[in-house]
C-alpha cells in the first residue's frame, strides 16, 4: 500500500491541477489540514477540486476516486485523472437489470417542442429526436405524444419522450429522457414498468454525483452537459468544458453518451473529439429559418468530424 506524507498534498495538488488542464487555477493550497480523517492525498485533491470549480459533492467523489486508483495501482500518478469504473464504486457489466440498449451513436439529436417539428426533422433523416412537451393537461400530453409517434412511422428516427414516460409506454415511443429530478422521484416498481415495457431510458447528468446515480438505473444512454454556457435551462452547475467531458466520456464509455448545452456548429468538432457519439441540438433547429438545412448541415459536419477521428485512430 502507498503511503503519501502530508508534505506530499500540495505537490498532488499541483499535478492535479496541472492534468486537469481545461480550467484555470488562480492560486494553490499550500497545506492540507491535519484535522481530517481522509488522507493527504484525498485531501489534497478534493482543494484542488474545489479550485477547479467542482462543486462540493463532485470535488470529493474525484478525491475518493483519486485515493481509490493509488489504491488499487500502488503508486500515484499524478498525470492521470481517475477515469476506472471501479475506482468510482461503479457496477461492473454485463448488468441483467440493464435498460434495453440503444445504437452506440445516437448522430444528431433534435430536442424539439411539439410532435410537428418532431415529424419535419424525422423526416429530413434527423437519426434521434426526443419531444419535449410541456403541458399540464394529461389528454393534451397524451395527444401531442401519440402524434409525435405517428409523425416518425416509417422514417428510421429513434423517438425519444422528455418526461412523460407513462405516455411513452402507451403510446408506443421508441424511449424517454428524464432528468435527475425525475429521476429522483421514481420508485423501483417505475423503473421495472419502463424496463418491462422496453422502453429505452437516458438520464441528464451534469457531473461526477449525477453520472454515478444515473449509473445506478443501468439507463440505455446518458447525457452529459451542460458543456458551455446556455439561456435554456437554469443550471445548478457550470459549464463542464470540454476537458471535463473528456474524462466523463472516457469514465462513462460502456454508455451512448449525448453532448448536450450550448453547442454550436463552431465549436462541434471539439466536442465530438472527446468521445461523446451524439450532440444534443436545440436552438439551431429550433430558432432556425430552415430547420432541414440546418440539420443536414449538422449531420454532414458530424459525418466529416467522425470520419477524421476514425482515420486519427488508425
Amino acid at each position: 500500500m502507498l503511503n503519501l506524507t502530508a508534505a506530499q498534498g500540495p505537490e498532488a495538488t499541483q499535478a492535479i491541477v496541472q492534468a486537469h488542464g481545461d480550467v484555470a487555477l488562480p492560486e494553490l493550497v499550500t497545506q492540507t489540514s491535519v484535522k481530517t480523517t481522509a488522507s493527504p492525498l484525498e485531501t489534497a485533491v478534493h482543494q484542488a477540486c474545489l479550485r477547479l470549480g467542482f462543486i462540493e459533492a463532485d470535488a470529493r467523489c474525484v478525491a475518493r476516486a483519486w485515493a481509490q486508483q493509488t489504491l488499487r495501482t500502488g503508486r500515484f500518478e499524478p498525470e492521470v485523472w481517475p477515469t476506472e469504473a471501479a475506482d468510482f464504486g461503479l457496477q461492473p457489466w454485463p448488468r441483467p437489470q440493464a435498460f434495453a440498449p440503444c445504437p452506440a451513436n445516437l448522430g444528431l439529436y433534435a430536442v424539439l417542442p411539439d410532435a410537428a417539428l418532431v415529424g419535419r426533422m424525422a423526416r429530413a433523416g434527423v437519426p434521434t429526436v426526443q419531444l419535449r412537451f410541456k403541458s399540464e393537461d394529461p389528454a393534451g400530453i397524451e395527444r401531442e405524444v401519440q402524434a409525435a409517434v405517428d409523425a416518425v412511422q416509417g422514417t428510421g428516427a429513434l423517438l425519444f419522450i422528455n418526461d412523460h414516460w407513462q405516455a411513452a409506454i402507451r403510446c408506443g415511443a421508441y424511449g424517454v429522457h428524464l432528468g435527475q429530478e425525475d429521476l429522483g422521484t421514481l420508485q423501483p416498481v417505475d423503473l421495472e414498468d419502463m424496463r418491462s415495457a422496453g422502453l429505452r431510458l437516458g438520464l441528464s447528468t451534469h457531473g461526477y454525483v449525477e453520472m454515478l446515480r444515473a449509473d445506478a438505473a443501468s439507463p440505455s444512454y446518458m447525457a452529459l452537459g451542460a458543456v458551455f454556457p446556455t439561456t435554456l435551462k437554469r443550471m445548478a452547475t457550470a459549464p463542464q468544458g470540454t476537458g471535463r467531458l473528456a474524462r466523463y466520456a472516457q469514465l462513462m464509455r460502456q454508455y451512448p453518451l449525448v453532448a448536450i448545452g450550448g453547442i454550436d456548429a463552431e465549436r462541434l468538432p471539439e466536442v465530438l473529439a472527446c468521445g461523446a457519439g451524439s450532440v444534443a441540438v436545440v436552438r439551431a433547429l429550433v430558432q432556425a429559418a430552415d430547420p432541414e438545412a440546418t440539420a443536414a448541415q449538422w449531420m454532414a459536419s458530424m459525418k466529416a468530424n467522425m470520419a477524421n477521428q476514425s482515420v486519427t485512430q488508425l
